[in-house]
């Protein structure tokens, strides 16, 4: 398993069975035809950065899901999923195994 590495930090964040820790990509801040948008109105987006994975989760009945991903892939996940967490003002998103729907390459 993979410890985050977050600069400037003393935490070491170590995900759970099940769980990968993501950096969300950041908030688009214009649109299409340049126009700036508000903090309060920029959507955040469902896509990030893997800092660090959880190990197998083990089912119910003994079967294992293994970790679809490793660090550092580009991962699309479900647009409510995950929590959010904050690490020396970092905003982070723990994220099921579940909730991550496909690798950006």
């Amino acid at each position: 398993m993979a410890k985050a590495n977050i600069k400037n930090s003393k935490t070491s964040i170590k995900p759970l069975a099940g769980y990968v820790l993501v950096e969300p990509a950041e908030a688009q801040a214009t649109t299409a035809s340049g126009i700036i948008l508000p903090e309060s109105a920029q959507e955040k987006p469902a896509m990030g950065k893997v800092l660090s994975v959880g190990p197998d989760w083990v089912l119910e009945g003994g079967k294992t899901l293994k970790c679809p991903v490793k660090v550092g892939d580009k991962v699309y996940y479900k647009k409510w999923g995950g929590d959010e967490i904050k690490i020396d003002g970092k905003e982070l998103k723990l994220v099921k195994f579940d909730d991550l729907m496909a690798t950006v390459e």
